[in-house]
């Protein structure tokens, strides 16, 4: 579905444009001019702008904050404000409304919703993931942590490992087992668990870029009420793989466009070391717009099955395989491109995890050699490339599933 020429997308790119130039100052370059404090204060004046109107959370009912909007009008949202270097809202975002708000608006009822959403649009409830641990990364189902009833409350002992964002949060949503006689894949429980409470322990993680973005989170009786609870208690495998749908259907219509600025700046970078004219990295340029052009395409199609009320399943996970290992081939490009420089980078890392720097920075060797950095987890986290082939193959293509060993004899 392309949402360029319609009336509707037209008008509402018209309203777009009109916000944008009323968040920016003039000689505005995009917010990768900008300097740290300057960033961070950006950021926090645009998201307060975005959730009045809201665009935070674009598709949700009005009634839980969100502006209700077409498909159509979502592209063209997402469109323009990515052309125009407008940040779409705080990184925890991804996790508060892009993964729990909208499994929430699946599984829960309305007064938890009530309780909940609008809050999270306004930014008063800041989420973080709490999934993985030391022992069920990929095999999640093999999780440990502990949720046991105490009174009107839950009380929880165990780890969490990988936490993306915890230590920016004050909430988690977490799944814990909460039946250990049931079967690994029963038995366990998506529960809603604040951070700011004795029994809560943050550690961040440094990883190979040397920021802090990961953390492990200890949960020495730490307690939640009994009714945060996202779906039933003991069936939240389900709602699990409804939110792993939701975080791999949603950045399957952003992150396509991010890549596609972010190829732009490669062949502005490829024509800065004069290389256009070299037939080897041509053809590679060649192969990096097609893939971006088929993830494009992907994303249409998944946005517009969300709209409709429809969840990603298990297919999305063919666009998370997709788009790990086209950014590492299209960031081994920028690196070979930029050759020797990538011994000694120079300029400003870029800020964000999985795209080089935001409109209006320089193409920096630092910039992409952070990116790059970080590319080389993105066939792991969120599901390995493994688990993922896996999936489209027994869940999508309906192929016989891979033999399990035999036990071994003790």
């Amino acid at each position: 579905m392309e949402p360029q020429g319609t009336e509707q997308a037209e008008r509402f790119r018209a309203s777009v444009r009109a916000c944008v130039t009323g968040l920016v100052l003039p000689g505005w370059r995009g917010i990768g001019a900008l300097d740290g404090t300057e960033r961070e204060e950006f950021r926090a004046t645009t998201r307060a702008a975005l959730a009045e109107r809201g665009w935070v959370a674009p598709a949700w009912p009005v009634e839980y904050g969100g502006a209700g909007l077409s498909v159509t009008e979502l592209i063209v949202l997402v469109e323009e404000l990515t052309a125009a270097g407008i940040p779409f809202g705080s990184d925890n975002d991804s996790f508060g409304i892009t993964m729990l708000g909208n499994t929430m608006l699946r599984w829960s009822k309305p007064e938890l919703l009530q309780r909940f959403l609008p809050k999270i649009v306004s930014g008063e409830y800041v989420f973080a993931q709490g999934f993985s641990e030391p022992g069920a990364g990929s095999d999640l189902a093999s999780l440990a942590l502990r949720a046991e009833p105490d009174g009107d409350r839950w009380v929880l002992n165990g780890q969490k490992l990988w936490s993306s964002g915890a230590h920016q949060a004050n909430w988690m949503f977490v799944l814990a087992r909460t039946n250990r006689e049931a079967a690994p894949h029963r038995g366990i429980s998506m529960l809603l668990v604040p951070l700011d409470q004795p029994g809560v322990e943050i550690r961040p993680i440094r990883n190979l870029t040397g920021d802090t973005d990961f953390n492990e989170v200890f949960f020495d009786g730490a307690v939640t009420e009994r009714e945060l609870v996202v779906g039933e208690v003991d069936r939240g495998w389900a709602v699990a793989m409804t939110l792993l749908g939701f975080e791999r259907g949603e950045l399957a219509l952003h992150a396509p466009i991010r890549f596609r600025n972010e190829l732009d700046r490669l062949i502005e970078l490829v024509r800065e070391r004069g290389l256009d004219g070299d037939p080897d990295i041509r053809r590679r340029i060649a192969q990096c717009h097609i893939q971006v052009e088929q993830l494009r395409c992907h994303g249409l199609r998944t946005a517009t099955a969300m709209i409709a009320g429809k969840e990603p399943g298990p297919a999305a996970a063919a666009f998370k395989l997709l788009w790990s290992e086209y950014h590492q081939r299209a960031t081994e490009l920028a690196v070979d491109v930029l050759g020797l420089d990538t011994l000694t980078p120079t300029g400003r890392p870029s800020p964000n995890w999985y795209h080089t720097d935001d409109p209006g920075a320089p193409n920096s060797s630092a910039s992409w050699t952070s990116v790059y950095l970080n590319a080389r987890a993105g066939t792991i986290y969120a599901g390995s490339s493994q688990i993922q082939r896996g999936i489209v193959g027994e869940m999508v293509l309906g192929l016989p599933k891979e033999p399990r060993p035999a036990p071994t004899k003790s």
